[in-house]
């Protein structure tokens, strides 16, 4: 599957579909499967943590509509402003990038070790394939990976909301 349209940046609609489709399954099995998330891993997220990791979630996603989706973009309120620095690729679009990706490891940080282990070596391979002057191919083959992980360890490592403020309740 070639993930680009090609010349204008914007993905296939077998892309995206393959994208939520993956989401899609994971949530699912969340579900489905009663031993999901697993006992022995899953933590309670608190409501600070969670209000970053959405925070961050949002920022990434207005981050990618801005480069893949522009006309899109244009149209999210108060998003104009950023689509041009974002598209630009330049340190306004790096920042911009950088700190919702903070923000979601910050979130996740009192989950199990690996789950931010794991996502932040994703989210770097997608900072990496963004600004390296790569195949967008490689680059959108990073983002699939980091949204299917970060999708993953919401869906598979987070057992709700905890009680407490800052953090799970123990």
């Amino acid at each position: 599957m070639n993930p680009s349209d090609g010349e204008d940046g914007s993905v296939t609609p077998p892309y995206l579909s393959a994208l939520v489709g993956s989401v899609l399954v994971l949530t699912a099995i969340r579900i489905v499967v009663p031993a999901v998330p697993s006992r022995r891993r899953a933590r309670p997220i608190g409501r600070v943590h969670a209000l970053l990791v959405l925070l961050g979630t949002v920022g990434l996603v207005v981050h990618c509509t801005a480069m893949f989706a522009r006309p899109f973009a244009l149209g999210i309120p108060g998003a104009a402003a950023l689509v041009g620095p974002i598209d630009a690729l330049g340190p306004a679009s790096v920042l911009l990038y950088v700190a919702p990706a903070a923000l979601v490891l910050l979130g996740l940080r009192r989950q199990w070790p690996p789950v931010p282990g794991v996502l932040l070596l994703a989210l770097l391979a997608v900072g990496v394939t963004m600004y390296d002057g790569g195949a967008l191919r490689v680059h959108l083959v990073a983002i699939f990976a980091a949204v299917v992980l970060l999708a993953g360890a919401l869906l598979l490592f987070v057992s709700g909301l905890g009680r407490g403020v800052l953090s799970p309740a123990r």
